[in-house]
């Protein structure tokens, strides 16, 4: 085989397999997602295509790199009768520019996607559909709801105990801003299926930190939350449960913690509003569960020798 046969048929093999891609007709939510973990907000969903993107381009310069490697393996070997040292070149400039502009390309279509993948995670809307205010301290979690008032005064919170984990009921397919704050320490507010997490910091004004977020919650479901920075002792048991419920069986939910339970004559807990809404809204099902689904509450054994094995209902 002639050099110019052997250069001609590793072109056209690059090129059927470029050609190839572009006809698929597939788009970047077909590829694979190289370990990155499928979110339930549309900005995790922004970031995973991030890192499809990212991981495809590197796999691409890396197969070209490939195939010139063996391209020069195959077409420069030397052959038999050959000179002993080939042909030597002292430079070749168009090439030599081709190699220092490249990298400069891919340097700022890397940086560009990176910084509009940001943008798109940290992006508020002026006027959200929902708050709620997270407040951290060692070592639970208390949600409130602004706007909401129970019997006697005071806004709907929710607040964990040992004995009960916190659920934080949300709506889907709407706007929400988490507005964070610690009352002692730096913790971490952490739901692993939204792909995101924001340090809690005493006095963030004081501070000068950025305490506000939002996303939108795309599918139904109990997801896990976590404290995602050391703050002490029970750091790594400080959990909570995100609960998103259609719009009827929120609006339901905080009706019911707005109003006094005939039962007890309190205002209703956050376990006793969801099983009120469960028995008004039958399809409700396992999202008025009255306890975590997630995850289970803390041990406060200090001589325990190990973790316990979350239990489903918190029990």
């Amino acid at each position: 085989m002639t050099r110019s046969r052997a250069q001609r048929r590793i072109f056209l093999a690059g090129l059927l397999g470029v050609v190839s891609v572009l006809v698929s007709g597939c788009s970047i939510s077909d590829l694979p997602t190289w370990g990155w973990p499928m979110g339930v907000t549309p900005q995790a969903e922004r970031m995973r295509e991030f890192w499809q993107g990212a991981t495809m381009a590197a796999l691409i310069v890396g197969v070209i790199v490939w195939g010139l490697m063996f391209w020069a393996f195959i077409v420069y070997h030397k052959r038999k009768n050959g000179p002993q040292y080939p042909k030597q070149t002292k430079e070749n400039l168009p090439l030599e520019l081709v190699y220092t502009a490249v990298p400069f390309l891919m340097v700022f279509v890397l940086f560009y996607f990176t910084v509009t993948t940001e943008n798109v995670a940290l992006e508020k809307q002026p006027d959200p559909d929902v708050t709620v205010d997270v407040v951290a301290f060692k070592w639970n979690w208390d949600f409130g709801y602004p706007g909401t008032q129970v019997p006697g005064g005071g806004e709907v919170h929710t607040v964990g105990t040992s004995e009960e984990i916190p659920i934080l009921v949300l709506p889907v397919n709407q706007v929400i801003q988490y507005d964070l704050r610690s009352k002692d320490v730096i913790h971490s507010f952490w739901t692993i299926d939204f792909l995101f997490k924001r340090d809690v910091f005493p006095n963030p004004e004081q501070n000068q930190t950025d305490n506000k977020f939002q996303n939108t919650i795309t599918q139904t479901g109990a997801f896990v939350g976590r404290c995602a920075e050391l703050c002490g002792t029970y750091h790594g048991s400080m959990n909570f449960e995100v609960r998103a419920v259609p719009q009827d069986v929120y609006d339901t939910y905080l009706d019911f913690r707005q109003t006094l339970n005939p039962a007890s004559g309190a205002p209703y807990t956050s376990a006793e509003a969801l099983t009120a809404t469960g028995d008004k809204i039958s399809s409700c099902g396992e999202l008025c569960a009255p306890l975590a689904t997630t995850t289970a509450p803390m041990n406060t054994d200090r001589t325990a020798k190990g973790a316990d094995e979350p239990v489903p209902g918190g029990s």
